[in-house]
């Protein structure tokens, strides 16, 4: 059975008040006894004392002198009642043979014979020794009755002890009366002082209970100082948030851990669908080229069949290489991250160098490209520097424009244009009113047809293509936008699809434009 730690407080400390109380009044009563005995004993010496005296001082008064047995035959009754007026006490004399020869209660005292304990009494005083014993109230002492010539007899006391058993009932009842006071106030307050005690161990134990669970304490469950409760009680808190907080990490961990495992298991998915993708798209033009010669051994003797595997062979090479080139700088990418040579550039200087690179493949598709550049100029310093100049890798901003104005142009209606636009932009919209520009927003936009609004988000996916068979007739891989995000984001840019209807697509990219303290370090 279960014992709460209050209920064993209250027995525990109600048997050792108990205790303490009973054995303390035990011990008290004990002494009063003995102090009341030892008084009577020294009373009755007193006047045993005494009342030798008197014989003795009546035995040499006497004339004629007699021996001492005549002497107490014949005055044993006039001096047991000057004896007893003496003492104050009823005084009984016997002679050496142990008849009665004097008392001050006639007719009270029975004879030695038919009293056992007072012959006995009597036997041990005739030896010279002292007796007495209790019958009732009164004390029956015997004594010697010394004379001139030694003891001549036994007299006999009876003594009132009404007096001393009074006080010692009184003493007796105040104790009991006292014991039950000092008990049941002692067990009160011992009650509430030991109770705080308990309750205190209680809300310990139903704080440990709660950390085992798993719920938390956030405060200490006992603010006591000084004591040992209350340390246990801060230590508990202690250990409850250090527990907690260890749990949170390693849920943190245990997250990080199941995020780190999908993202391993996605670019494992994405590892092999990246595999199969390369694996199909370098199969196309191999395909196309091993046909190519498969047939000239057949009929290589005919001229149309040579110029025209001539014109495919090199159409698919040239597609291959790039497509080559493209999943190296993008296996680059992915392995190292990609270290970027930084420079000052001039984005003007920089476009107008890409448009005129790509000026001849336009033409050959009956396309315009246009460069717009913004009215307002932002940070010149003077004839030779930039108006917008920014921190980038000029290869990787170079390519990117290359490979987005090459997916314009092959992406196109014959007769159709494409424009590059600048914008310098603020950080934010509610910094419009700044006189300094942060941002640099290239817009891209051509007439070609629209991207189905389902598949644009998937259109930075590496080898997605929106129409596979104009992408075969135009050598497009599905490479170009996934590699152009992963380069743009290397420069700290974005880049989005704007918009996508039948007058076109608009791409913007954003990259960040130095400050003028940053373009004097540099």
């Amino acid at each position: 059975m279960k014992i709460s730690i209050k209920l064993k407080f209250t027995l525990f400390l109600a048997a050792l008040l108990t205790l303490t109380v009973g054995v303390l009044s035990i011990l008290v009563l004990q002494g009063t006894e003995r102090s009341q005995k030892q008084q009577i004993e020294d009373t009755m010496a007193r006047q045993t004392q005494l009342a030798n005296l008197r014989v003795r001082q009546e035995f040499y008064t006497q004339e004629p002198r007699l021996n001492p047995t005549d002497f107490l035959q014949q005055q044993g009754v006039r001096l047991s009642d000057e004896l007893s007026d003496l003492s104050g006490m009823p005084v009984t004399l016997y002679d050496a043979k142990g008849d009665r020869i004097g008392t001050s209660l006639p007719g009270e005292i029975p004879p030695l014979e038919g009293d056992p304990t007072g012959a006995s009494s009597f036997r041990y005083a005739i030896d010279g020794q002292v007796a007495y014993w209790q019958q009732g109230s009164s004390l029956e002492y015997f004594a010697p009755l010394e004379g001139p010539e030694g003891q001549m007899g036994v007299i006999r006391f009876r003594y009132s002890i009404a007096t001393y058993q009074a006080a010692y009932a009184d003493t007796q009842e105040l104790f009991v009366r006292i014991g039950f006071g000092v008990v049941g106030l002692s067990f009160v307050l011992g009650y509430l002082f030991f109770n705080r005690f308990a309750a205190g161990i209680i809300r310990l134990k139903k704080a440990a209970d709660a950390i085992r669970r798993g719920e938390f304490i956030h405060h200490a469950p006992l603010k006591r100082r000084g004591d040992e409760l209350g340390q246990l009680g801060e230590g508990l808190y202690e250990m409850s948030n250090a527990i907690e907080r260890n749990i949170q990490i390693m849920q943190d961990e245990q997250h990080k851990l199941k995020l780190a495992v999908e993202k391993l298991q996605s670019l494992e998915r994405q590892q092999k669908e990246y595999i199969g993708n390369i694996s199909h798209e370098f199969k196309t033009p191999l395909t196309s080229i091993k046909a190519y010669v498969e047939l000239l051994e057949m009929y290589g003797d005919d001229p149309e069949l040579l110029e025209e595997a001539r014109s495919n062979i090199g159409k698919e090479s040239q597609r291959l290489y790039e497509m080559v080139e493209k999943v190296l700088r993008l296996a680059e990418l992915e392995k190292y991250d990609f270290e970027i040579q930084a420079e000052v550039m001039d984005p003007e200087e920089a476009l107008q160098d890409v448009i005129g690179r790509m000026r001849g493949k336009a033409e050959r598709f009956d396309l315009t490209l246009h460069l717009e550049l913004p009215k307002s100029k932002g940070i010149k310093q003077d004839a030779n520097s930039a108006a917008f100049p920014l921190w980038v890798d000029r290869e990787s901003f170079m390519h990117i424009f290359v490979n987005l104005l090459d997916n314009s142009i092959k992406y196109n209606h014959p007769g159709g244009e494409v424009r590059i636009c600048l914008e310098p932009r603020p950080a934010s919209h509610m910094q419009e009113q700044r006189s300094e520009v942060e941002y640099l927003a290239i817009r891209v936009s051509n007439t070609g047809p629209a991207i189905p609004e389902e598949v644009r988000a998937r259109i930075f996916e590496p080898f997605f293509t929106v129409n596979r068979d104009r992408a075969r007739q135009s050598g497009g891989s599905g490479l170009g936008l996934s590699l152009v995000k992963r380069l743009v984001e290397a420069q700290n840019g974005t880049i989005e699809l704007i918009s996508s209807d039948e007058q076109g697509t608009v791409f913007e990219l954003t990259f960040p434009i130095m400050s003028e303290d940053s373009a004097k370090k540099e």
